[in-house]
């Protein structure tokens, strides 16, 4: 095995290629970059590479990267993407206290179904005191006023993309 930095990536039909500069410059090879399943990524050049040959079929390998960057507490998993020139964009962090940190830590999600209900108990209540107040003034002023009651839609809000407890 071997620790080489990426030159850069390319692709060949179903497999990625992973260009990377071994012994200098004027020494490039080419890999076949292995992932684990379900995860699709492609490093950043100067990323550091663990590459290696196998010894049934001759063919090489990326078999991972070594992260300079990493954050992750023990029981942690972190997810994230860089620009080309490697700067953090976004990242999912599964933290050990079992929370979720989704791109950043200064906003909470909220969850749409209580929430929907507490404002639509809002909503009856300022709608059961327009009629009072529509009363009252009806009671001086018989006819002069009608309540317009209101009504409350946050359901365009909604992601259900996204599911939680």
């Amino acid at each position: 095995m071997k620790i080489l930095k990426v030159a850069g990536t390319s692709f060949d039909t179903f497999k990625r290629l992973v260009v990377k500069a071994w012994n200098g410059k004027s020494d490039v090879r080419t890999a076949i970059e292995a992932s684990s399943y379900g995860i699709d990524s492609n490093p950043v050049k100067d990323m550091v590479a663990i590459y290696t040959k196998t010894e049934l079929d001759g063919n090489e390998y990326i078999i991972g990267y070594l992260n300079k960057n990493r954050l992750a507490e023990i029981g942690e998993t972190r997810l994230f993407s860089t620009d080309s020139t490697g700067t953090l964009k976004t990242f999912v962090w599964l933290k050990s206290d079992g929370t979720m940190q989704l791109g950043g830590t200064i906003h909470n999600a909220v969850r749409y179904t209580p929430l929907n209900t507490g404002l639509q108990n809002e909503v009856a209540l300022i709608n059961a005191e327009l009629v009072k107040i529509a009363a009252a003034i009806n009671a001086i002023a018989p006819g002069s006023y009608t309540p317009a009651l209101i009504s409350l839609n946050i359901s365009a809000s909604k992601i259900n993309e996204i599911k939680t407890l």
